[in-house]
């Protein structure tokens, strides 16, 4: 696994936010979408499964999946599951869903080294927030069996479950609750905007700034649940930085899933910093990290 770490240019831009879904809207069915899963028979038959059983949910507006994905395809969607969050609210708005979902299901034929032939048949399913592009959940569903059509059967008899509409449900309770408190937290709060590191090294020194550094390059772990998919995948971070050159904030800008988001997060926040000088004096600064994954070879 290979994860190097640059620094890229920041511009902050505050975006309005969408009404709330709460008080007079509370009742409202919340409207979600479901993009195709992949030209695949499983693929259509598992969008096809995770449809149904989330139309079941009285609080969800599932929407038309033909009229989801020729929007999609009008926005520029090219069936990722690595964007950044301006491509995930904008493809969100484009659907015109408060959430939606992007997956990809396959079954492959296995032939180990040791033991008979077999199947596996899974699903990628991540759950995105249109109104602030933030992955909320993913799942990765994943069954053997001796044959392709056992092994779909499982497959879709868990994207059919209880258990998937109340794990889709929940966050997406959690999902309303959080952006609820956000958009308090933004109308209340005073704290001072920070500011934005410039895009390189030559606009920084015409501004008398020093970007800041840090002490050591750490790279974040290759989890097992992104080996396990062999994914490769980018994961841009958005880290605030103190006039000590320490970690005040730190939230993902480009979500991969898989349990990389995570990583990432967790190895950024123990980091330590040079900090960000203009004029030989010390300032707060955002910068941009981004981490590019690379699956480790067999």
């Amino acid at each position: 696994m290979c994860a190097r770490l640059c620094f890229l240019i920041l511009f902050v831009v505050s975006c309005p936010t969408p009404a709330s879904i709460f008080g007079h809207a509370q009742a409202r069915r919340v409207p979600i979408a479901i993009l195709g899963f992949g030209e695949s028979v499983i693929g259509r038959l598992a969008s096809e499964a995770l449809g149904a059983n989330l139309h079941s949910i009285p609080e969800l507006l599932v929407l038309d999946r033909d009229q989801a994905s020729t929007a999609a395809k009008g926005a520029g969607y090219i069936a990722s599951l690595n964007m950044s969050l301006e491509e995930a609210r904008g493809l969100g708005a484009a659907i015109g869903s408060d959430y939606y979902i992007v997956g990809d299901a396959q079954t492959l034929r296995r032939s180990p080294s040791a033991g008979p032939p077999y199947f596996e048949s899974y699903a990628s399913v991540f759950l995105v927030s249109s109104r602030t592009g933030r992955l909320l959940t993913w799942q990765r569903p994943s069954f053997i069996a001796s044959t392709s059509v056992a092994a779909e059967k499982l497959l879709l008899d868990e994207l059919s479950s209880g258990a998937t509409r109340s794990r889709n449900l929940s966050a997406i309770r959690r999902a309303q609750e959080d952006e609820r408190l956000r958009r308090e937290s933004a109308i209340e709060s005073t704290a001072p905007l920070i500011e934005a590191a410039p895009d390189d090294d030559k606009t920084a020194q015409a501004e008398g700034l020093r970007l800041p550094r840090p002490f050591r390059r750490v790279s974040p772990p290759y989890p097992e649940t992104a080996a396990r998919a062999e994914v490769e995948a980018v994961v841009d971070v958005l880290v605030d930085l103190d006039i000590k050159g320490d970690v005040s904030n730190a939230e993902v800008a480009r979500w991969a899933g898989f349990g990389l988001d995570e990583a990432t997060i967790e190895t950024v926040r123990r980091m330590h910093f040079f900090p960000a000088m203009r004029n030989g004096t010390p300032i707060p600064l955002r910068v941009l990290l981004r981490y590019n994954f690379r699956k480790p070879p067999k």
